[in-house]
């Protein structure tokens, strides 16, 4: 009788998990779908079904009239260099904050700490100011800059956990053996940051990838936005064609799926790993 309750049980959560990833899945299957079909399809003959003429003419209206190629080239360019200056700098003050003693160490941290408590959309008007005085409006610099600085603070906590960890030991091993700081850095600290290299990377991407508020007013040349702002702009554009929009935000949003699915055995095993040092 046991047995026969524990299948049951068993079945129940298969299913209802089964359930949870159907309910999941469903918005990413609805917008595959919603960006290959015509208008009347999308607004009534064929809400969720699959397209009776699957129209990928949709993509190339997107990537071409709509100038998506090169929208993702410049949300692209833009989260690659805010992931490299942010773990650069993260690493490097990370370092200096938990393996080297100076002054005051202590009281920069806190500082540093204290971007966690200020919204990022909470600041547009000073750092608008501020980008227009170094004419830096319009160009790729006027998101990287402060997305890097609004990132940092998160990346500093996140490494923080990690290198507190890290045996002090072999630092001290390193410098009898004639290492120099600079080559503690690299040789013994970096190599085993990776589990916080992937979650302050990670982290970083999605932020990067998904703003729109800064660059709706920071980027005003059609040639420099990212892919949240083209597709803004496309739904004013193509007005009566909503096949177009789904394919732009296909391209906008599935990057991001594609990225989780390669990494995310490595996006789990940096979890884990935080949670236990925390």
């Amino acid at each position: 009788m046991m047995r026969n309750n524990s299948k049951a049980a068993r079945v129940a959560i298969y299913i209802g998990l089964v359930l949870w990833m159907l309910v999941n899945l469903f918005p990413v299957y609805w917008m595959f779908t919603f960006s290959l079909k015509s208008n009347p399809e999308i607004f009534g003959e064929n809400v969720i079904g699959l397209p009776k003429e699957w129209l990928w003419s949709n993509y190339t209206s997107a990537l071409k009239t709509g100038n998506m190629a090169r929208y993702f080239l410049n949300s692209a360019i833009v989260a690659v260099a805010t992931i490299l200056i942010t773990l650069g700098v993260a690493l490097m003050a990370t370092f200096a904050l938990t393996r080297l003693i100076w002054k005051r160490r202590k009281t920069l941290n806190k500082f540093f700490m204290l971007g966690l408590t200020i919204p990022i959309h909470a600041s547009i008007v000073p750092v608008y100011v501020t980008l227009s005085r170094l004419h830096m409006l319009n160009t790729y610099w006027a998101l990287i800059i402060p997305y890097s600085a609004f990132s940092l603070s998160m990346a500093i906590l996140v490494c923080t956990g990690f290198m507190n960890e890290i045996p002090r030991d072999l630092d001290e091993s390193a410098c009898i053996d004639g290492c120099s700081v600079w080559g503690v850095f690299f040789r013994i600290i970096c190599p085993m940051m990776k589990p916080a290299v992937a979650t302050v990377g990670i982290y970083t991407f999605l932020q990067c990838w998904n703003e729109l508020m800064f660059a709706n007013i920071f980027i005003s040349k059609s040639a420099l936005r990212t892919l949240p702002v083209g597709v803004q702009a496309l739904s004013g554009q193509y007005t009566t064609e909503w096949g177009p929009i789904g394919a732009a935000l296909v391209l906008a949003t599935f990057p991001t799926l594609f990225i989780y699915i390669f990494l995310s055995k490595k996006i789990q095993e940096s979890f884990i790993a935080g949670a236990i040092k925390g």
